[in-house]
């Protein structure tokens, strides 16, 4: 079946939308980090000479992987840009953070799933509400905006009031661009997509941890939630915290669930330094959740630890992937965000219009790849005058529904070849999905 483009019509619901969440009370609840980023300017050319200085192995690397020395980002950062791969890496050297910064111009922004996914529907007028882990008054200001808030206190307050006068958790930021050359011993090679690199000199997230506070408050608002975004668990290592986090997230979901069954609860994956511990996420989660969201890179890697190879430039492979993840861990339905499409596969979801979600993490995600910032309405009406992607477009014909109580909805993005931002992308994309959750 052709591909129907209802952009613009989901488009402009948005505002009816958001009236309906400030007369009713109800609220997209994102949680659980914040954190303060460092992006760099990408200069190929300052990345060729660090090569050349210290590259002195073959570029490898895998999870797990911390960044110690100048020579280990040289390898490590080498081959994510050669298959060009997005991923996130511990620093343990203050040295080389500074070498960084001394070498390529940066600027401030705003990390962490939770973070940008309220600050991008806050800047289409959505009120939200956040558990932050970094709530120095840097980040708060960046996520200030009218109707965001935290719990301060057992109530909810605007988020400067809710500020701390801590130092910042600092990220390092690295994107790269497509067709560009780096040069590894005697040899050139051209970047295949462009992505970036998070690079953690932070200890906070070893260990992530909630406020009491802001579970007690929903414990006792769950009929508020109209949606809960769950994330930020990548940076833990330790499987010993994870279990005490996942104790007290799955107590904490059995009595929302009680209270208010209907809420759609989400988790969103991401690149995690100990894939065990995204295991054991998904396993605990999946009872109490709705949706799961992932990416392909994280889709591939998950399934090949566990035996299952996906093909992401074929539709029939990517859709057994899922099934794959889905199955293996009881999950009612997954989400895949890629630059030429989006896809909802599982049970029905009665009631939401998963598809309008979709649409709107593509269009949300993709204005922020054009001008470098969470989209207003009117900024996302201009993103529409991007073309679809004609991959997305293939893999929507080709699509076939599977029956069984199960669906498959497919959305092409807006496509955008040398995005402007490659930064949060993702996670502009999860927020765009809440939209759909009444």
């Amino acid at each position: 079946m052709a591909y129907q483009d209802k952009y613009e019509a989901y488009l402009n619901q948005i505002p009816a939308d958001i009236e309906a969440c400030k007369s009713s009370g109800r609220r997209h609840v994102f949680g659980y980090t914040s954190n303060y980023d460092v992006v760099f300017h990408w200069d190929v050319d300052v990345y060729n000479q660090i090569l050349k200085e210290f590259l002195k192995e073959e570029p490898a690397a895998q999870a797990g992987d911390t960044i110690n020395t100048m020579e280990d980002f040289a390898r490590i950062s080498s081959y994510c840009l050669m298959k060009g791969i997005g991923a996130n890496f511990d620093i343990t050297s203050l040295e080389v953070c500074e070498y960084l910064r001394e070498h390529f111009r940066s600027e401030p922004a705003l990390g962490g799933t939770c973070a940008q996914g309220v600050a991008a529907l806050a800047a289409l007028g959505f009120p939200m509400t956040a558990q932050l882990t970094d709530r120095c008054r840097e980040v708060c200001r960046m996520m200030d905006a009218p109707g965001v808030e935290v719990v301060k206190d057992g109530r909810l307050v605007p988020i400067m009031e809710g500020a701390s006068r801590e130092v910042p958790v600092y990220h390092m930021i690295l994107q790269f661009s497509k067709d560009d050359r780096i040069v590894i011993g005697d040899t050139e090679y051209v970047v295949p997509l462009s992505n970036r690199l998070i690079l953690f000199y932070d200890r906070i997230h070893k260990t992530t941890p909630v406020d009491p506070g802001f579970f007690e408050y929903w414990n006792g608002h769950a009929g508020d939630i109209a949606s809960y975004l769950a994330s930020g668990f990548d940076a833990v290592i330790d499987t010993a915290v994870m279990e005490e986090r996942l104790d007290e997230i799955c107590g904490h979901f059995e009595i929302l669930r009680k209270k208010n069954p209907d809420f759609i609860a989400y988790v969103e994956g991401a690149y995690y330094m100990n894939p065990e511990v995204k295991e054991m996420l998904f396993h605990r989660l999946a009872p109490y959740v709705d949706i799961v969201g992932t990416n392909e890179e994280e889709l591939v890697a998950q399934n090949e630890a566990a035996g299952v190879m996906t093909d992401i430039t074929d539709i029939e492979s990517v859709i057994r992937g899922i099934e794959a993840l889905r199955s293996g861990h009881g999950i009612r339905g997954v989400v895949l965000h890629t630059k030429d499409y989006s896809l909802y596969y599982g049970e029905e979801l009665k009631g939401i219009d998963i598809e309008k979600g979709l649409t709107m993490g593509n269009l949300m995600s993709g204005t922020r790849a054009r001008i470098g910032r969470y989209g207003t309405i009117e900024e996302c009406r201009e993103t529409l005058k991007l073309g679809l992607s004609p991959a997305g477009l293939a893999f929507h014909e080709r699509l076939v529904q599977p029956g069984g109580g199960r669906q498959a909805v497919l959305v092409p993005s807006r496509y955008l070849e040398h995005p402007r931002y490659t930064i949060g992308l993702g996670d502009t994309f999860v927020a765009g999905v809440h939209t759909c959750f009444p």
